[in-house]
């Protein structure tokens, strides 16, 4: 019973955020997870990795070993640890200690440490946070309503710029660079979106207009999905609002615009004079 007890309280305190271990908990990882992030791009600097290298190898080492017992315990307490194992956080879970381990014996596995740079996806533990669950699911909403028009836009894009790169591939040709149909989408690609890396520039006239024409099209349909994605947005936080019981007749659901109930016809909120 006692094994039981005390494998419950820490499950509790691992899995679940919405208690005050659970939160000091995530709020310790998250602030190790941004330190081993810090010691990793410090460790890219020449100058600081030949001055201080075997320092940051050690630190990086006590940041694996706290990794691998937390992953230890969270299989330990776990009520299904294959499940836990094999799902989204247990794998990153699982990279992040890997490497790590792998360069204790093997000195050429110094090159897998780069992967440690993944820990930084479980900062995204922070979203089971209540402050923040509910501000996620705003964006989640967001993107589940705007997921078909963003589909249909970006298949729109696909068409112009397959189009625009076929054209230049055929006015301009390999003699100005354009060397290939999909080198030419590249090019299409890079100046719709109005980046303009300059390695490939058209030298016709013809392709120079084409070109204009295209740069005229990016700034066109730039905001476009930034549109669709704030209108959802906001379609999903008045909801959001409006949705909640009515007092009269208890009925939970109702639309984004309704003022008044759809079944009984009272009215959705009361001013207070």
């Amino acid at each position: 019973m006692k094994n039981q007890d005390w494998r419950q309280r820490l499950y509790v305190m691992v899995f679940q955020s919405d208690t005050p271990a659970g939160r000091r908990f995530d709020t310790t990882l998250l602030l190790i997870i941004m330190a081993s992030l810090v010691v990793v791009i410090l460790d890219s600097i020449n100058s600081i990795h030949l001055k201080y290298g075997d320092l940051l190898a050690y630190i990086e080492w006590g940041f694996t070993f706290v990794f691998a017992v937390e992953y230890g315990l969270r299989l330990y307490c776990s009520p299904k640890p294959l499940r836990y194992a094999f799902s989204f956080y247990g794998l990153v879970d699982l990279l992040a200690i890997v490497p790590g381990i792998l360069a204790i014996y093997y000195s050429d596995a110094q090159y897998l440490l780069i992967i440690r740079v993944i820990r930084m996806l479980r900062i995204f533990r922070i979203l089971k946070l209540l402050p923040y669950l509910s501000q996620a699911n705003y964006l989640l909403s967001a993107l589940r309503g705007s997921k078909q028009k963003i589909i249909v836009f970006l298949v729109g894009v696909s068409t112009l710029v397959t189009v625009f790169g076929t054209l230049m591939y055929v006015v301009e040709g390999p003699d100005h660079g354009f060397t290939s149909i999909p080198v030419s989408i590249y090019w299409a690609i890079v100046t719709l979106t109005t980046v303009g890396y300059g390695d490939i520039v058209p030298q016709t006239i013809p392709g120079q207009v084409i070109s204009a024409m295209v740069m005229i099209t990016g700034y066109s349909i730039i905001a476009v999905p930034t549109g669709i994605f704030t209108a959802e947005l906001a379609n999903a936080m008045r909801g959001e609002q409006l949705d909640h019981t009515c007092t009269t007749c208890k009925k939970a659901q109702h639309e984004a615009s309704a003022s008044f109930c759809s079944r009984c016809g009272n009215a959705l909120f009361v001013k207070n004079v």
